[in-house]
């Protein structure tokens, strides 16, 4: 692969030892001969450093080689809705919980030695793109999640594929994820784990009212519209990767499908994803 020579660092500060994990990474980083690029707003902050510091992420994504962020899932996923356009790969270094799309802990920084000699693999994940007809275009790494407001109501949910009605859900609400994302919300909801390199759409519903409700895996050229509703004044919520949530509204139409956008993460270590997946849970206290 690609020697490593350029990096853009993402940190997430608000995240418990984030700031002293970055430190130890720029100076891993600084001895490999690593240039790194930060935004602009850091600056104060790491004066001390030898970062070269830049407007704003796009800047900094556009003059790496790749990403790095240091933080949970949610900071590598906004950092690569930003990279995917550019084509950049990332590789997050867990400072949140479980981390499942993070490929470092903050005991494994020996292991970005390999960045500089180009001894990884580079694993390419699938996105969803939505249109909204209240809020226009959005993407998802992760999932895309229909919910309930405070209340505690219902939703109507009719799903149609390829413009025939598909199904209909009186649910808490309905998960459409990507193979990355189906280990977790929708894992969490009993939907299946699919390898995260495969290419499909997998329909979640949360707590459907029904017996013979199930988890769907669909072709990656599946185009999904899906209309939800409450009876009452009840909102329902549109939430994308656990981050941008929008009001749908009664006559509101969404369509999912996987966008023509990929992102690209980077993998340090020679493990299968079940081998991952079983030591994340076993460390991190999940079921």
């Amino acid at each position: 692969m690609q020697k490593i020579s350029k990096i853009a660092l993402i940190p997430n500060l608000t995240k418990k030892g984030a700031y002293h994990s970055s430190l130890k990474t720029m100076g891993i980083l600084n001895n490999l001969g690593i240039e790194i690029y930060m935004n602009d707003d850091l600056r104060e902050r790491y004066k001390n450093s030898s970062a070269a510091f830049l407007p704003t992420n796009e800047d900094i994504i556009s003059a790496s080689d790749m990403v790095l962020t240091i933080g949970g899932d949610g900071t590598i996923m906004h950092a690569a809705r930003q990279a995917a356009p550019l084509k950049k790969p990332l590789l997050g270094i867990n400072m949140g919980r479980l981390g499942f799309v993070a490929g470092v802990e903050p005991d494994e920084l020996y292991l970005l030695k390999k960045l500089r000699t180009g001894d990884y693999s580079v694993e390419n994940r699938m996105m969803l793109k939505l249109e909204h007809s209240g809020s226009g275009e959005m993407f998802a790494i992760n999932d895309c999640v229909f919910s309930r407001g405070p209340l505690s109501r219902l939703i109507d949910i009719d799903v149609s594929l390829d413009k025939d009605l598909m199904c209909r859900y009186r649910a808490d609400g309905l998960i459409i994820s990507t193979p990355t994302g189906s280990s977790a919300y929708s894992l969490a909801a009993g939907g299946p784990i699919v390898e995260p390199s495969m290419k499909c759409i997998v329909m979640t519903p949360i707590c459907p009212h029904s017996l013979s409700a199930r988890s769907v895996v669909l072709d990656p050229d599946s185009v999904l519209t899906v209309h939800a509703s409450c009876d009452d004044d009840t909102e329902v919520y549109l939430t994308t990767d656990g981050a941008k949530t929008v009001v749908v509204e009664k006559n509101d139409i969404v369509t999912v499908t996987s966008s023509d956008l990929t992102v690209d993460f980077i993998s340090l270590k020679d493990k299968s994803f079940y081998r991952v997946l079983n030591e994340k849970f076993k460390e991190k206290g999940g079921n």
